[in-house]
């Protein structure tokens, strides 16, 4: 069994989807005065491998920390989309394997740990309309979403996450093979918050 990590480390300063709080890190006691270190962090529920969940794009939407855990664990299949500017229904259609319960889409945009990508390949809403029928649980990106940067009111975000398909975004794929794995990524328990970070594992036996 081999368990590779699939999470882009956080750390103070990290690239952030434009807008969004920054990532901080500092120290609440240290062990010379206070006998412990205890780390003190502040960031947006977006910052670097989260998943997104309904209440992020539906005012009735379930926050995130309700969801069933079902779809964060289980077989996953790992879809190189190579230089695709668009992810259409027609091209998914064909390379989606039978039985797909959880698509993971590896574009390799993070060119830069350093520099938040300006631009990615992006799944259309008849792309996502048809996992939505295919009955696939979660879609994963290792760019930081479905949706096309410039997109107000995200289309794709909308049809998944009305489905109750959960959305992990910003995954480390850059060093994974296309194929079958299984798939561990836990969200926080979050009562009130729209998305989460995750600690995105993939299982390769």
């Amino acid at each position: 069994m081999r368990i590779i990590d699939v999470t882009r480390p956080m750390f103070a300063g990290m690239p952030v989807w434009p807008g969004d709080p920054p990532c901080r890190c500092g120290w609440s006691a240290r062990l010379p005065e206070d006998g412990v270190n205890v780390a003190e962090l502040s960031f947006g529920v977006h910052t670097g491998t989260h998943v997104d969940g309904p209440l992020h794009v539906l005012e009735d939407g379930a926050p995130i920390g309700d969801l069933p855990l079902g779809a964060f664990i289980g077989p996953a299949h790992v879809l190189d989309v190579g230089a695709s500017i668009e992810i259409g229904a027609e091209w998914l259609a064909s390379n989606l394997p039978a039985g797909c319960e959880r698509l993971l889409l590896r574009t390799c945009v993070w060119t830069d740990p350093g520099v938040f990508p300006t631009s990615w390949p992006v799944l259309t809403p008849d792309a996502a309309r048809l996992l939505v029928e295919r009955g696939v649980r979660l879609v994963g990106t290792d760019a930081p979403s479905p949706d096309s940067p410039d997109s107000v009111d995200l289309p794709v975000h909308r049809i998944l996450l009305d489905a109750g398909v959960p959305i992990i975004e910003n995954l480390l794929l850059d060093d994974v093979r296309g194929g079958a794995y299984e798939l561990v990524a836990l969200p926080l328990r979050l009562a009130e918050a729209d998305a989460s970070p995750v600690r995105a594992v993939l299982v390769e036996r």
